[in-house]
């Protein structure tokens, strides 16, 4: 996780959120905390040794739900800032894909870019890179859309 002093957008607008990969109230999740930058957001994360697929490596799935969540946010607040309003809709993946294109070392710190590629009223497609020592590990791309009242979700960020 960042060591950044300043609240990061889950713990600003989702405190109680119990997500595995950026709920703040998840204590045995993820925690990521993402923050704003000029086009999208911008992450650390420190991998633990439970993250391990094998020893050194973190797990594809852990770099997959750090991908997933964090595009997640940068989609919802991206989704907020053009409709002009305070909190960020609940948003859900619709679909995502990742590239892992080299072993992703456990024991160093892992930065994860993403910015937006297309944006409407209720859906943003986001364009998400994890680096570490200055070498893209994985890439990703995701469509993540706003729900709902009705829909399961909805409420999850409040």
């Amino acid at each position: 996780m960042s060591g950044n002093g300043d609240l990061s957008v889950q713990e600003k607008y989702a405190p109680s959120s119990i997500c595995f990969g950026c709920g703040p109230a998840n204590e045995r999740g993820l925690r990521i905390r993402s923050f704003r930058t000029d086009n999208g957001m911008y992450m650390e994360f420190n991998p633990e040794e439970h993250h391990q697929a094998f020893p050194g490596m973190v797990n594809g799935g852990i770099i997959g739900a750090l991908m997933d969540c964090h595009g997640n946010w940068t989609a919802a607040v991206a989704l907020m800032e053009n409709e002009g309003v305070n909190s960020p809709p609940c948003t859900v993946t619709a679909s995502y894909s990742i590239n892992l294109r080299r072993p992703t070392p456990n024991d160093k710190i892992l930065k994860i870019t993403s910015e937006v590629i297309e944006l409407s009223s209720d859906r943003a497609k986001i364009r998400m890179s994890l680096i570490c020592e200055e070498k893209i590990c994985a890439t990703g791309e995701g469509l993540f859309v706003a729900v709902s009242e009705g829909h399961p979700a909805y409420h999850r960020w409040n």
